[in-house]
């Protein structure tokens, strides 16, 4: 069964979401959970090719708007266009979904300054763009829900990934912060720490062949997560279940980051 299969199907009706990195991978998956469960979604990534396949397979899916939105988020100007676009197509927004992300394995001792640059831009800088650039439509919707995904990483040494490391430590204390100085407008400030999570890009590149089953031997539940997994964290989130829920970085990983590093020293 569908982890979302749980929810009532119109639990997300009314709701308008716009969600970074939507076009592939874990959004690509919230998006799908989010249309399915009554809410219009905007996704955005830099290619707008990508951006209108996904858009027309989630649109036959749900029978719900789905627009895509080119933008790169290191650029706040682009962002802004986004979520303007949003707003006019749909009267309003209610959730981001901070999803943009880029990573790739690098010793530090070779990491270059652009490729550490490079991955906190698009994971950290990228986040907080979004977040200003929606913060006017958020105030003003009532019930608003910012959504970050972030990591695991930094909660434990993790070799080549200093870089990701870095940038998703940084969306964390970005999650709590925005949600002490933006609880007073309605905006409930939240992130989902996924762990491994299986059929993702993102774990094709950071645990291939053998490292797999080597990072699964260090998960307590012995396999990685699903997309839907995550989706249905998601979904929770943005739904009155969670209306009391501020500030919580949500961690989905098995029990993988309670094993004090074990996959590090495998």
């Amino acid at each position: 069964m569908n982890p979302t299969d749980i929810f009532r199907g119109d639990v997300l009706a009314g709701h308008v979401a716009v969600i970074t990195g939507g076009a592939t991978g874990i959004c690509k998956g919230i998006a799908r959970a989010y249309a399915r469960l009554g809410c219009d979604v905007v996704i955005t990534s830099r290619k707008q090719d990508a951006l209108d396949a996904t858009a027309a397979e989630l649109r036959a899916e749900s029978g719900r708007e789905v627009l895509g939105v080119a933008a790169d988020v290191r650029d706040p100007a682009a962002l802004a266009q986004v979520v303007a676009r949003a707003v006019e197509r749909f009267g309003k927004i209610d959730t981001l979904v901070n999803g943009a992300a880029g990573n790739f394995l690098a010793p530090a001792a070779a990491l270059s300054p652009n490729g550490f640059r490079t991955v906190v831009e698009i994971d950290l800088l990228g986040t907080f763009h979004a977040c200003k650039a929606a913060f006017e439509p958020l105030r003003t919707a009532g019930d608003a829900l910012i959504l970050n995904i972030t990591a695991t990483l930094h909660y434990h040494g993790t070799p080549l990934q200093i870089h990701a490391s870095a940038a998703k430590a940084g969306v964390d204390a970005v999650t709590r912060n925005l949600a002490v100085e933006w609880g007073q407008f309605g905006i409930r400030v939240n992130a989902i720490a996924p762990g491994p999570i299986d059929d993702t890009e993102g774990m094709r590149k950071l645990a291939p062949g053998e490292m797999k089953q080597k990072a699964i031997k260090a998960i307590p539940l012995r396999r990685f997560g699903t997309v839907d997994e995550i989706a249905a964290a998601a979904v929770w989130l943005r739904s009155r279940g969670a209306a009391y829920v501020n500030g919580a970085v949500i961690v989905v990983d098995g029990g993988e980051s309670v094993t004090a590093g074990m996959f590090a020293a495998m």
